[in-house]
């Protein structure tokens, strides 16, 4: 406990400081907004904002870019009450009962009891951060190069298998993001592979380009024919606060979701998406009154904000104890610190203790920032949302050129930011997710190096993936994972049809 108390008085040095402040502030309110906006989101936010952060101390580009993420999930139930538009995924299943409640004139009860489970879940993830990361480290220190292979192994199957619908689109995603990741020199050898000869890309493919194409541009696409007629429903905040049956029914749903969230943050593969999912579907069983579910139910508003919350913060741990992202926020995150020249991994905590107690520290600051903020900036989101997006989007794809071109003042990767944002549109038009290629395009290096390093210490015996304890273990958990999948889409097969053919999910 002493331990802990010093280390967060360490932490609070770092993140009282006042640029510290200054970009946790910056961070969370640009989080808000991006997450109001629909068709933007948090992780576009970061890609766009990354190249910023090379001109600024890393541990507050950290912070800043931290911000963005949870400030987004506060940001984004605001317009699935008002709007019933979710800004992010996860927040779809806010709207389920947060859209009914302001049909029936309870937005702002909504909005403040949401705060309030988004403040619980943060903090709940937050203690986790805190006390279960120093652990998982020292733990992790005892990881070589097959434990490491196997691990990242598990967190690419995890996300296939687990991350979307379709198994093998997802793993098909994959499998371009490794392909995409050894772009380059060899670091072994020192040859170039799959460059044709460009010079832009003899030091591989920029993950700022990459990222901000994929998710940047391609939303831009995406959103730009859709039409957005709705307008926020009026309400006072006269009646604001939930009454006492709000809070009894609303408390113990905010501690379950929480430790959903928490869960699946840790999860490498699951996030936030499959946490509110089972925050509300558990919900929604145990209940007393389940035909109330979709109509207004308060406890279909707290479990999944709550868990969504939590998710955001527990996805540090394994981002910045093991360097394996769990989602693809944290893969951006991670290519942050590597771009920085930091490791993330067991050492991190020792070798950055300032920069990991000062992270967790903001989180708390920032949760502060946020419910401080919530709701009182609510009239100035619902005027935001109103914003023609043909003003707003020429706007998003002016900074992602400038971003991108101010990182090493090269036009062509404008050009490869454009390629990578067709490439993402179409992969949205195909229905093909995303996620699962930018996390193997960060992870291809690390792939690659341990399972070369984990051959040579065995001299090139491959059973030194299974018989060692930890990797062996993760083998078998990615075995698992197939086989649940691959049953899945078995199952998912209609009546009749030829045993060899795949169904449209698949």
């Amino acid at each position: 406990m002493s331990d802990l108390l010093s280390n967060l008085v360490l932490g609070a040095g770092v993140a009282f400081s006042w640029s510290a402040l200054f970009y946790c502030f910056a961070g969370v309110s640009l989080g808000m907004v991006v997450g109001v906006l629909p068709g933007v989101g948090p992780l576009p936010a970061i890609a766009m904002l990354l190249p910023i952060t090379f001109y600024i101390d890393p541990t507050e580009a950290i912070i800043m870019l931290a911000g963005i993420y949870y400030g987004g999930q506060y940001g984004a139930s605001t317009a699935s009450i008002l709007l019933n538009l979710p800004g992010t995924p996860p927040a779809a299943v806010t709207c389920l009962d947060g859209y009914p409640m302001a049909k029936q004139g309870r937005a702002g009860v909504a909005l403040f009891i949401t705060a309030i489970a988004s403040l619980v879940g943060s903090m709940f993830g937050i203690v986790l951060v805190g006390t279960f990361a120093p652990v998982l480290a020292r733990f992790a220190l005892e990881f070589g190069a097959a434990e490491y292979f196997s691990l990242i192994l598990f967190a690419l199957i995890g996300t296939s298998a687990i991350g979307g619908d379709s198994f093998l689109r997802s793993v098909s995603m994959v499998a371009v993001g490794l392909l995409l990741g050894i772009v380059g020199q060899d670091v072994t050898s020192g040859q170039f592979r799959f460059t044709f000869g460009i010079p832009g890309i003899a030091d591989g493919l920029s993950i700022v380009a990459v990222a901000m194409g994929i998710f940047g541009v391609s939303e831009v696409m995406a959103s730009a024919h859709v039409a957005r007629d709705k307008k926020p429903e009026s309400f006072g905040f006269r009646n604001m606060l939930p009454s006492r049956s709000d809070f009894r029914r609303a408390w113990p749903s905010m501690g379950r979701g929480s430790l959903f969230g928490a869960i699946c943050g840790i999860l490498p593969g699951a996030g936030a998406s499959m946490a509110v999912f089972i925050a509300y579907a558990f919900e929604k069983r145990i209940s007393k009154t389940p035909e109330i579910f979709g109509k207004g139910a308060i406890e279909g508003v707290t479990a999944p904000e709550s868990a969504n919350n939590a998710t955001a913060q527990t996805a540090f741990i394994p981002t910045l104890t093991l360097g394996v992202p769990g989602d693809a926020v944290m893969a951006v995150m991670l290519g942050a610190l590597m771009i920085h020249g930091i490791n993330p991994g067991p050492g991190l905590i020792e070798e950055q203790p300032q920069m990991f107690w000062g992270l967790v520290v903001s989180f708390l600051i920032g949760n502060a920032i946020l419910v401080i903020l919530n709701i009182p900036l609510v009239g100035i989101w619902t005027r935001l949302l109103q914003i023609p997006y043909a003003v707003l989007f020429p706007i998003i794809l002016a900074l992602i050129c400038i971003g991108v071109y101010s990182i090493n003042y090269s036009t062509f990767d404008i050009f490869l930011v454009i390629a990578f944002g067709v490439l993402g549109y179409g992969m949205k038009l195909l229905r093909f997710p995303p996620a699962p290629l930018l996390l193997g395009f960060i992870l291809s290096p690390m792939l690659e190096e341990n399972f070369r390093r984990a051959l040579l210490l065995s001299r090139g015996d491959w059973m030194t993936f299974l018989v060692q304890p930890i990797s062996g273990v993760f083998i078998g958990l990615s075995t698992a994972l197939v086989l649940f999948a691959v049953i899945t889409a078995l199952r998912r097969r209609g009546p009749g049809r030829h045993p060899g053919a795949l169904s449209e999910t698949e």
